[in-house]
């Protein structure tokens, strides 16, 4: 099997592309090319081609008439059309090589949806001039970017054989380093997944104020937020480091606003002083942003959780 892709520059989308076939089809040879006859040949032709047809593996934008585009009016390019028709395969095959968790068909579907909407379309956007990178040219799209070879390593190598093979070879770290984005997404969002009955299950405190967990990697923020709206806070058991947190709950997944925050005099006090403000003998620490502090016992963690309800009752009641 061989996956064609155009040579010469190469961007995330079709970087992304090839990696995301790569995976589905380990076995494939990836050629990078312009020449009709090879990419009339080969099995899949991504970005180059100028043809939109997934029956017959051919993943091209750039024809003229071309207009796909997401129901959200995002446009497509390389990486969107292929993740269309493969994304959720590579998700069940990343799942099951990193996590040991088989996916239902659903549940692939449900996360690729997903990882489109978080990256994929950005990469296409970038593409299409519709968007551009992150401030600082730090956007996925512009580090892909800086793995093409540029004038002085032209320079350097010539034109020809070696500066074909120099480029093929970034091209190729640039895949690794979108396999490894694809991979990390995937294996969130199986961590998401398991974890929700955990979540469920564990024990409410406070009068159903504040949920605790046993243990304290396993992701809450998701199930709390949208099954759990009567909660103010969480604690937790931080097994690698022996100590007990309690976490204030963010209204949003992107926001440092909370359900309601730790006492203001906490905030940026450790050790011995948290203590004598607290009463709580091995209080840890608590952050100057008042959404997460510490201490070392379940008992004391349970006080502070406490110590927190109480002032958040006195400050509402004034």
């Amino acid at each position: 099997m061989v996956i064609v892709t155009h040579s010469g520059k190469f961007h995330a989308d079709d970087a992304w592309a090839v990696a995301v076939l790569k995976i589905v089809f380990p076995q494939a040879e990836v050629v990078r090319t312009r020449d009709a006859a090879r990419v009339e040949a080969a099995d899949f032709a991504v970005d180059v081609g100028a043809m939109w047809d997934p029956a017959t593996g051919r993943f091209d934008h750039h024809q003229k008439g071309f207009s796909g585009a997401r129901q959200t009016g995002v446009p497509y390019a390389s990486a969107g059309l292929v993740w269309k028709e493969y994304g959720a395969r590579c998700v069940s095959t990343l799942a099951a090589a990193h996590t040991g968790h088989r996916l239902s068909d659903e549940q692939a579907a449900e996360m690729a949806y997903s990882i489109d909407a978080d990256v994929v379309q950005y990469l296409d956007l970038s593409d299409v001039g519709a968007a551009k990178n992150a401030p600082g040219g730090y956007g996925l799209s512009a580090v892909v970017s800086g793995f093409n070879p540029n004038w002085l390593d032209e320079q350097r190598l010539g034109y020809g054989g070696a500066d074909d093979a120099y480029r093929l070879s970034q091209f190729t770290r640039a895949m690794d380093l979108l396999t490894d984005v694809m991979t990390n997404a995937v294996k969130y969002r199986v961590g998401v997944l398991l974890a929700v009955e955990q979540v469920r299950q564990a024990q409410v405190l406070e009068e159903g104020r504040v949920l605790f967990l046993q243990n304290g990697a396993v992701p809450w923020g998701q199930v709390v937020r949208k099954e759990m709206p009567e909660l103010l806070f969480v604690i937790s058991h931080n097994i690698a480091e022996q100590r007990y947190m309690i976490h204030a709950i963010p209204v949003s997944p992107d926001s440092f606003k909370a359900r309601a925050d730790l006492p203001e005099a906490w905030a940026g006090l450790r050790d011995a002083q948290l203590a004598a403000l607290t009463g709580v003998e091995d209080a840890g620490f608590c952050h100057n942003g008042r959404f997460i502090a510490s201490a070392k016992s379940y008992e004391g963690i349970r006080r502070m959780a406490s110590l927190a309800l109480e002032a958040l009752q006195q400050q509402r009641a004034v």
